[in-house]
Formats: C-alpha cells, structure tokens, sequence
C-alpha cells in the first residue's frame, strides 16, 4: 500500500507519517527532502520559491516512486504540498486500488483558535535550523483553497476543526 499525505504547510503531514510508521512500521519519504536534495545537488535550476513548478517537477518522481513501489508490493508513505490535486489522472485502476491519499485541512477557525500553537508545534518531528514563520491569513487561505481542491477531485480530506487528533486507519 502506499500513503499519500498531502496539505499545506503546518498541517502536520510530517507528524501524521512519523504515526503511520510507528503504527505500521511502513516507511515514509519526505517530498521535501527530495526537493532539497535535488536543489541543493544542483540537479535542478528550480528555488524554494517556486512551488508551483516544484509540485510539476517532482510530481514527475514521485508518481514514478509511487508505481515502483507497487510493483514490488512495498508499502510506503510519502508526505508532502507536492502532489496535485489531480494525481488520480496519473495512475490506472489497478495502481489506485493500492493507493490512499488523504489531505489535512485545517479550517479558519482552528487556525485562528490555535495559530499559537500550530507555530509551537511546527518543528515537533523535524527540528529545523530556521523556524518558517507562516502568516494566520495565508494559513487560512491556503486551507481553504485545499478543501475546496479536495472536494472538486473528490479527493479524501481529515479536517480539523475542533482538536488536532489525526490519524487513519488502513
């Protein structure tokens, strides 16, 4: 099986997989990390700005990880803002049967009820050098973009409105 994780920023992708692994004992990859690794290698002219041509550029890899890792009955989980709303359009029905995807939505009222502690928590798996400050507005608009993404692709979404309690069962 393999997990897709998607969201926007401060959602908790990361803490959900960190779970999942814990839980399941299937291994998870970070669509940040490969994007990173590929910037950092000089393996792309694509910056940290570019979101919009980096959800393009490594979608065309993980889709491939994703099918690799079908084919060869592993399972996996992959987290990250990285994968398109329309991902389904890029597999088959026998590749979608081994698929779940589930986007974290967080609405405007947790953000604002919580920003204190959504800004806390943000480095509660990863431990980065440089905190990402991220705006209450832009954290809301993004959210609210996501929901509205999910329910056009029909895509499946947690969201959380009152507690922060995520999780899924396979």
């Amino acid at each position: 099986m393999v997990i897709l994780i998607a969201g926007s920023s401060h959602t908790g992708k990361t803490f959900l997989a960190q779970r999942l692994l814990e839980k399941y004992y299937y291994p998870y990859v970070s669509i940040d990390h490969l994007k990173m690794g590929l910037i950092r290698s000089n393996n792309t002219d694509l910056t940290v700005e570019d979101d919009e041509k980096l959800t393009e550029y490594l979608w065309e890899i993980v889709k491939e990880i994703v099918k690799t890792n079908i084919e060869n009955s592993q399972n996996i989980i992959i987290e990250g803002c990285y994968i398109p709303f329309n991902w389904k359009h890029d597999f088959s029905e026998g590749y979608l049967k081994e698929i779940r995807y589930v986007c974290l939505i967080m609405t405007e009222k947790y953000i604002q009820d919580n920003y204190k502690d959504i800004i806390e928590y943000e480095n509660v798996i990863e431990c980065r050098k440089e905190k990402g400050c991220v705006e209450l507005e832009k954290l809301v608009s993004e959210n609210l973009y996501n929901l509205e993404m999910c329910r056009k692709y029909k895509n499946e979404y947690i969201l959380i409105d009152d507690k922060y309690d995520v999780g899924i069962a396979l």
